[in-house]
């Protein structure tokens, strides 16, 4: 063969190898971050976040009725300054990639993290198996928090539009609205051998001899355009004189979203370790050690409902929703995957089977999300909680914000996935429409032992 053809080959055979490591590297941050989707690190709103949360909820009729604040919010993204820096970490065919920072800013892309710093041992084994050399005593990358099995669901789906009038006085309005957003859905599962968790989240060396140490996991992710038409409307129900009676009423609102998918990803992979004699990895397994099924579409096309209904009597605020009702999209035109790694010690490339594309047609459903809130307003302060359960499991959250004029601050708990997450800002009134709110949160993942503080900020345009 000529040297030129053969330089040729050698550069498309790169080309090939570095796409699939990359779709590799993709797969394990979908993976890692798909269930930290939480309404914190992915919020624009700060004031929201400073109260865990509170008005996030799917109940759109509650978001009607906040206390005076009817509000947009404007994000700084403090956090996407060092992302944008650091954009090189993401790219796997770069020398500079490193899969544990590509994790961590992943999780938090919009807010500023403190604290955070590089794990060698923890950056090296991705990147090793990311290159086929992993070391043989996996000892070495002891760093890892990990739990032996975990499945976790995560929905980012914001919307914005307007809400056109049709009746408005004092006591009641209807409307029409109408908006556009992106929706990002993700459910994911893993499961790690007990003894491998026992080597990689242990303080000593640990060996296990002639063993089979294995990790599974497998994600669904969709990416789509949600196109929202929606009603809003305030009946004029229990109404009183007085001040504390101004809000009163019934608000119900609804929207319908048409769901234009443009990425469908669905995997399933197995990483087995086989140990030696001596408890390290075997040179030469029996089988592939990695093996990966990857089902892909771009032709996606669904639905969703959100409905809400919130009651104001004085002081108290009521409300129920469901969120998510028969949520799904249909995708079709479904490309299919099959590759791996015949060892993970030798450097080898990808080994990769495309099969045929078919007439197969995959719909994705997700579960309804139900919410329950109550609030409490004085003309100081203002108690917010919040339940619900469906998506993303059970979840509670009771926030305080307490008002001085110029300064407003804010505090509260959140429940999930069994523990407790603080979280507290404050708000800084610079005029009578316009105002400056801070919130600190916790941020974790998978690759960080303990918890770090968060920093979101952004401007607020009251609508008073």
């Amino acid at each position: 063969m000529p040297e030129s053809a053969a330089r040729h080959v050698l550069r498309k055979q790169a080309r090939f190898t570095r796409r699939w490591r990359g779709a590799f590297v993709v797969v394990l941050l979908l993976t890692s971050n798909a269930w930290r989707a939480s309404a914190q690190n992915y919020s624009f709103d700060a004031r929201r976040i400073a109260l865990g949360g509170a008005g996030g909820s799917p109940n759109l009729a509650s978001k009607l009725v906040e206390q005076q604040r009817r509000y947009k919010s404007i994000l700084i993204p403090v956090g996407l300054v060092k992302v944008l820096s650091n954009i090189r970490v993401f790219y796997p065919n770069r020398e500079d990639f490193d899969f544990t920072r590509a994790v961590e800013f992943a999780t938090s892309p919009l807010h500023h993290v403190f604290g955070r710093k590089e794990d060698l041992t923890v950056r090296e084994m991705f990147s090793d198996v990311f290159d086929a050399r992993l070391d043989r005593d996996l000892n070495n990358y002891r760093g890892f928090n990990l739990s032996s099995s975990s499945d976790a669901e995560g929905l980012l789906s914001e919307n914005w539009g307007k809400t056109f009038m049709l009746h408005e006085d004092d006591r009641s309005f209807q409307g029409i609205y109408v908006g556009a957003g992106p929706y990002l859905a993700a459910r994911a599962y893993a499961d790690f051998d007990a003894q491998l968790v026992e080597i990689l989240s242990g303080s000593g060396d640990r060996y296990v001899p002639a063993a089979s140490l294995g990790v599974a996991g497998g994600e669904i992710d969709q990416l789509a355009l949600s196109i929202a038409g929606g009603y809003r409307a305030r009946f004029p129900l229990f109404a009183t004189d007085g001040e504390a009676a101004r809000r009163n009423g019934m608000y119900v609102a609804a929207n319908y979203y048409y769901l234009y998918g443009f990425r469908y990803d669905a995997f399933n992979a197995n990483l087995e370790l086989q140990t030696d004699s001596a408890g390290l990895v075997s040179p030469n397994p029996p089988a592939p050690p990695f093996t990966f099924d990857w089902h892909t579409s771009s032709h996606g096309r669904g639905l969703a409902l959100d409905l809400g209904v919130a009651f104001v009597v004085n002081r108290w605020d009521f409300g129920f929703g469901m969120g998510g009702v028969a949520n799904r999209i249909t995708w079709s035109e479904i490309e299919r995957h099959q590759l791996g790694l015949v060892n993970l010690l030798d450097g080898n490339e990808f080994f990769h089977v495309r099969l045929p594309v078919t007439d197969l047609e995959t719909r994705i459903e997700l579960p309804v999300t139900y919410t329950g809130d109550v609030a409490y307003h004085r003309e100081k302060w203002s108690l917010f909680t919040e339940y619900t359960h469906g998506f993303q499991g059970e979840n509670f959250l009771s926030g305080l914000e307490y008002r001085l004029g110029k300064v407003e601050l804010r505090g509260a708990g959140r429940l999930s996935q069994g523990g407790w997450y603080p979280s507290g800002g404050a708000g800084f009134n610079l005029t009578r429409s316009f105002g400056l709110d801070v919130a600190v949160f916790g941020s974790k993942t998978f690759l960080e032992p303990t918890a770090h503080v968060g920093l979101a900020i952004s401007f607020r345009i009251d609508k008073r």
